[in-house]
């Protein structure tokens, strides 16, 4: 009990909360913020009971099963085998406001931020970091699943997915970024997609 009070006290999540919850570097304040976002989120689902146009995958508990789902039902449509699919991405230029209607292929994602660069929007890849800016919120992404041999490969860095900024133990997935750079580049920067800031 005095735990929990300390807790409290210093705006910190109590480890018995945070056991059995996502993962999360959030004062208690802003954690408790987040979990009612992510409620009402999980809530306008089961109201509609269809998939929004635009996904907030930093809401969803655990999005590896959302980018899975988003593959297995393309290799279904398809008809392609799922051991043999990649997931794609294209950032597209717009923000979640200007979506009205779902992807017609995978989904239109957003929610995500990159740390150790920024994404050129009007060039439409990665770019040297803003001062001051420490992460830019990404525009909403595409995602789509492709068959392996059919994924492009050339300039594009191979982007990490962390859920906080803990990094390792909060791996997503890996995604594939346009750029005009050497991939080498972005990896020394340390350059990642973030879910939570």
């Amino acid at each position: 009990m005095e735990q929990l009070q300390s807790a409290l006290f210093f705006d910190n999540v109590p480890d018995t909360w945070t056991k059995l919850a996502y993962p999360s570097v959030y004062s208690l304040a802003l954690w408790y913020n987040d979990v009612l976002l992510r409620c009402r989120e999980l809530d306008s689902w089961t109201q509609d009971l269809s998939l929004p146009s635009v996904v907030w995958l930093s809401g969803l508990f655990n999005p590896q099963s959302f980018l899975t789902a988003v593959m297995q039902s393309l290799a279904r449509k398809n008809e392609w085998p799922l051991d043999k699919m990649n997931l794609t991405v294209d950032v597209t230029k717009k923000f979640k406001e200007e979506f009205n209607q779902p992807a017609r292929e995978g989904a239109y994602v957003y929610g995500l931020y990159m740390e150790g660069a920024r994404w050129d929007t009007q060039a439409g890849v990665i770019a040297e970091a803003r001062l001051k800016e420490m992460t830019p919120a990404m525009p909403v992404m595409s995602v789509r699943a492709v068959p392996s041999d059919r994924q492009e490969t050339r300039h594009t860095y191979e982007c990490p997915l962390y859920k906080t900024k803990t990094r390792g133990p909060t791996y997503v997935w890996t995604l594939s970024l346009k750029t005009r750079e050497r991939p080498a580049k972005w990896v020394l920067a340390g350059v990642a997609l973030l879910l939570s800031v």
